[in-house]
């Protein structure tokens, strides 16, 4: 596709995908959830890619839905808005499952759906100038798409404060209440994420992926369905080719050869 609303580049094993509507401050319509969802299926094929970084053009990270299609979207009829509620939940489903950790750099304001795209990223670092809002209560809805994964990152406590008050939220208060995981000054955010992007790339690629799929999951077993599950994924895990090269490197002092790729 040519992407109209994002830019994606890739360097070496690092996916970046940028909003790209900076001059409505990366505001979200049909055509960006269309095109989010197409690049996260290309990442998924890829398998040359190690993580992603997930950001935001100009001076903000995602300021929610664009009015000009909330003002389309008024008018549909019920099956029209289901179909692209929809479109909305799946892309957020298919950034949370992404087998690639997904590094969130908020670079500024994420407002209404635009905290959905800090909750399903991995780990977020935001930079201290950034603010935040679950301010659908205030033009009548509520963030509901987003909703599994904010309750998910903050618990279902600070959730229920936060979407019934639409508070508006400076960084700190994001990190107190765990959407966000980091809080730098605005000039060290790159150098914050570049050092987390070096932390990841020493971890295995299978590993990461498979932890991933372990912190989401078992959470939502029963002991009877976690016991029997867990254990099968060390024991792959072990005989792995990943696995048996990343024991052997630890025991014989060398780096793994996911290191030196």
């Amino acid at each position: 596709m040519n992407y109209t609303t994002i830019a994606y580049t890739k360097a070496g094993r690092i996916a970046r995908v940028t909003f790209s509507r900076p001059e409505i401050h990366n505001a979200f319509n049909s055509t960006m959830i269309t095109e989010m969802t197409d690049i996260f299926d290309e990442i998924e094929k890829d398998g040359n890619i190690r993580m992603v970084v997930l950001t935001g053009e100009g001076k903000s990270f995602c300021a929610g839905a664009d009015l000009n299609w909330m003002r389309g979207v008024i008018k549909q009829t019920f099956d029209q808005n289901l179909a692209e509620s929809n479109a909305l939940a799946e892309l957020f489903n298919k950034i949370y499952r992404c087998r690639r950790p997904v590094i969130g750099r908020i670079n500024g304001a994420a407002i209404g759906g635009g905290t959905g795209f800090v909750a399903v990223c991995d780990i977020a670092i935001a930079a201290r100038s950034a603010k935040f809002s679950f301010s659908e209560v205030k033009i009548g809805v509520v963030p509901a798409c987003i909703g599994p994964y904010v309750v998910k990152k903050m618990g279902e406590g600070k959730a229920r404060e936060l979407f019934i008050t639409g508070e508006r939220m400076g960084s700190d208060r994001a990190f107190e209440v765990g959407l966000v995981n980091k809080v730098v000054d605005d000039e060290q955010l790159d150098d914050a994420v570049d050092a987390l992007v070096k932390t990841l790339l020493s971890s295995g690629p299978e590993a990461v992926a498979m932890a991933k799929k372990l912190v989401s999951e078992v959470p939502e077993m029963t002991p009877a369905q976690f016991k029997p599950y867990t254990a099968e994924m060390i024991a792959k895990l072990r005989v792995s080719d990943e696995g048996q090269e990343g024991m052997d490197a630890f025991l014989n002092k060398r780096k793994p050869n996911w290191m030196t790729e």
